[in-house]
């Protein structure tokens, strides 16, 4: 038995067979070629590269007749690459320059471009390198004439063990036999990642070496809870998994049976539970769990691609896709543009600010480049006419930005109107209350916007000024710090004092220890992950309001978040028995 600790990137526990799928490395040959031979060798390149782009486009049509928005506009982006003027003037200066064969050719080009990805600050950017080998796999087979394994025609369930997944490997697999990934190379933003989320597979990435002791056939253990993954189990860690999988199959069934119940409590306050979603196709899962709708579309995963060309039929077509599918199933919240900071737009955003997280980052990026901004919304508008939309804004950090903001959206309607564009007009917009300054001044924002969506995952760094991502000061990032508790009552009292409706959507909605606490600080609007509502739903449905008010009155008196946290565990246990 041998046991792995990874990244976990997709929730959930997988038992099951081991596919080992190493895509093996092609021997690239080497050797001179004459002056006269470079045309030959260019042409050999082109009809190489026309054939990928021929089986893309098939990839491609596949992942459109089945709806998969994005994963068809991660195949365009490898055509796009196929076809970008400054990749083929380097194979043709490469090829000038070195007097190789075009297959060497190519892999020089693409090992040059790689290492610019690598040295990147942006993990974003470094994890981009998978679609360069994609695309250069992809053409170096069809130069050699090497068939490539395909996970399109799995016979049996399996969970893939592998170095990297390529996107065009992720999306033509036959999903319904593949039950968990592990793998040496990815993080939380790869593909794989945002995928394995949105069709919920069991993952865990980042394992660096796991291929050098899988073995095909081998049993192994992906627990995408915990981040860990187990070769070989022995009988008793397979036994206590095994188990684990049937408590948590058994609790599913209970749950379930409360999937098409209201969200009430016990003594009859009902309580709206939405989803959050990264791409269109968790809509599936949102529809399943019986979500009130759609609290959060992150609407920056169409722009994270290698191209970052989100242009505006994309966006609308994606927008279009989810609230087709939540028609008359409950609104759909889409975030416009939250990017800067960790997450960066290929050629756009600023790499190197000393503190991105403060920085050129949300709305003030979107600000700096009205022209992109200006571009998301009138997709977001124009879809609008195909369901419930509702528009937020994230990062505001007063009124006076949120009124240049609004601003520039009266402009873009004035302009569709210009052009007799329809689209919605009674649209609600809302802002995300995710910095301190607009916590404090909430009072003075109600009277502006329709809405306030809580963002916990930032609101928390901000106000107790960790960096969540820096693993030296982790352990300051409490969420039941008691001016975090104090900043969430204080918002969502302000917005029940206007007559807005507030919602809290940053990871602590999904959380099981703060579902009654957050009840009885006044929160009514809850959105998290489709996989976290059963958990919350039979929590508030298992309790009463006085509780839950109870509850919140003795953690606000409190001053240390250790205090609050066993407070709350002691709370639960009594309750809940665990």
């Amino acid at each position: 038995m041998k046991k792995f600790k990874g990244i976990s990137t997709s929730p959930g526990i997988a038992i099951g067979r081991i596919f080992l799928y190493l895509d093996e490395k092609l021997k690239v040959p080497r050797y001179d070629i004459l002056p006269d031979d470079l045309e030959a060798e260019f042409d050999r390149f082109k009809e190489a590269s026309s054939r990928a782009t021929e089986e893309i486009k098939a990839l491609q049509k596949n992942a459109s007749e089945r709806e998969l928005v994005e994963e068809s506009q991660f195949l365009e982006s490898h055509i796009l690459m196929l076809s970008d003027p400054e990749f083929l003037s380097s194979i043709e200066r490469n090829l000038k320059s070195y007097l190789k064969n075009v297959e060497w050719i190519l892999y020089l080009t693409v090992k040059q471009v790689v290492k610019k990805l690598e040295s990147a600050d942006s993990p974003y950017l470094r994890e981009r390198t998978v679609d360069i080998h994609d695309v250069a796999k992809r053409v170096l087979s069809h130069l050699m004439f090497n068939e490539r394994v395909s996970l399109s025609d799995l016979k049996n369930d399996v969970i893939i063990v592998c170095h990297d997944l390529l996107p065009s490997d992720t999306i033509g697999m036959k999903r319904e036999r593949v039950k968990g990934i592990a793998m040496n190379a990815g993080g939380k933003t790869s593909h794989t990642a945002i995928l394995a989320r949105a069709f919920q597979i069991p993952a865990v990435l980042g394992l660096s070496d796991i291929t050098d002791y899988a073995r095909s056939a081998e049993r192994i253990i992906v627990d995408g809870d915990n981040g860990v993954v187990i070769l070989d189990p022995d009988k008793k860690t397979l036994a206590e998994y095994n188990e684990h999988l049937n408590e948590w199959h058994r609790h599913e069934k209970v749950i379930n049976l409360q999937n098409k119940l209201a969200c009430v409590t016990e003594d009859g306050k009902r309580i709206n539970l939405y989803a959050n979603i990264e791409v269109p196709e968790e809509v599936e899962s949102v529809i399943e769990h019986h979500a009130d709708g759609v609290g959060l579309y992150r609407s920056e995963f169409l722009f994270l691609q290698a191209d970052g060309d989100a242009t505006e039929e994309k966006q609308f077509n994606a927008y279009s896709h989810v609230l087709k599918s939540m028609k008359g199933k409950g609104s759909v919240t889409i975030r416009t543009l939250d990017v800067g900071g960790d997450k960066l737009i290929p050629d756009i955003s600023v790499i190197g600010e000393k503190n991105p997280i403060l920085g050129w980052r949300s709305v003030r990026f979107c600000m700096g480049r009205k022209d992109i901004f200006k571009t998301q919304l009138r997709a977001l508008l124009r879809a609008s006419v195909s369901g419930n939309l509702r528009i937020m804004f994230p990062m505001i950090s007063g009124s006076d930005e949120l009124d240049d903001i609004l601003d520039v959206l009266e402009e873009v309607k004035k302009d569709l109107d210009k052009e007799n564009v329809p689209f919605d007009r009674t649209i609600p917009v809302g802002i995300m209350i995710e910095v301190p300054s607009a916590a404090v001044t909430s009072d003075l924002l109600s009277k502006k916007v329709d809405f306030f969506s809580i963002g916990t995952n930032d609101l928390i760094q901000y106000t107790i000024a960790v960096d969540r991502g820096n693993e030296k000061v982790a352990y300051l990032y409490e969420p039941f710090h008691p001016a975090v508790l104090r900043m969430i009552k204080m918002v969502i009292d302000n917005a029940n004092d206007a007559g807005i409706p507030v919602s809290l959507c940053g990871e602590l909605a999904g959380e099981p220890k703060a579902a009654a606490v957050l009840l009885g600080l006044g929160l009514e609007n809850y959105s998290m992950s489709s996989n976290s509502l059963p958990e919350i739903k039979k929590i508030i449905r298992s309790i009463t309001m006085k509780e839950a008010r109870k509850l919140s009155e003795t953690v606000l008196g409190m001053d240390s978040a250790k205090e609050i946290n066993r407070t709350i565990t002691e709370w639960m246990e009594g309750k809940f028995g665990k």
